[in-house]
């Protein structure tokens, strides 16, 4: 399952859940009034109404904090992404070495060129183990496929000693690329994975 289904379907599940415990506790709240009146506590019986109510306001003046978060945190990262489709190639992989870098690799450099046998930029992890990356700088319509996979996957342990290999491209990839890398131990970032990881709000790919 793809990391935005997933997401999909977990927000469908929160719903669910949510719509679960309104119902749940509007039950509750109708009861003890109930209870209360019947016992003849007057205005006092109203209490778990207001209380729930209340209760209602709050949480959804949260959901509303949380989904503006959210809108503004897909804009920054379609912002991103945007920035890496003007780059050529070469300025790609330029930019992917910076991000390890940053993020605390040492020896982090381009190697992309003629010859390269599928190494665009390798680094050392803070743990010390030895990053390879193929970098993909793709235009939306265009998905990374297996033969892509397949041509890296033949080089990046074999022949780059990688402990960690990583496929980053601006795009996304086909299912037959998904499959491939999942079986070869290949981490694979897309372009919603590249998006977080440039804005610190996702792993990098040694994480």
């Amino acid at each position: 399952m793809s990391a935005p289904a997933s997401r999909r379907d977990l927000q469908s599940e929160d719903s669910c859940l949510i719509g679960c415990a309104y119902a749940i506790g509007a039950l509750g709240a109708v009861s003890m009034t109930a209870i209360m009146a019947a016992d003849g506590l007057g205005a006092a019986a109203l209490l778990p109404l207001f209380l729930f109510a209340g209760g209602l306001v709050v949480h959804s003046r949260y959901r509303i904090r949380r989904a503006a978060e959210r809108r503004r945190l897909q804009e920054i990262q379609s912002t991103e992404i945007a920035r890496y489709h003007a780059m050529n190639p070469r300025e790609f992989e330029q930019a992917i070495a910076f991000l390890c870098e940053r993020d605390g690799c040492m020896d982090a450099r381009v190697v992309g060129g003629a010859g390269d046998l599928g190494a665009d930029v390798v680094a050392t992890a803070p743990d010390g183990r030895r990053i390879v990356i193929q970098c993909e700088r793709y235009g939306p319509t265009t998905k990374v496929g297996s033969p892509d996979l397949q041509r890296f996957g033949g080089t990046c342990f074999s022949i780059h000693g990688a402990q960690i290999a990583a496929v980053v491209t601006t795009s996304v990839f086909t299912r037959p690329a998904i499959n491939y890398g999942t079986q070869h131990g290949i981490r694979l970032f897309d372009n919603t994975a590249l998006a977080a990881w440039a804005t610190r709000t996702g792993p990098a790919p040694w994480m």
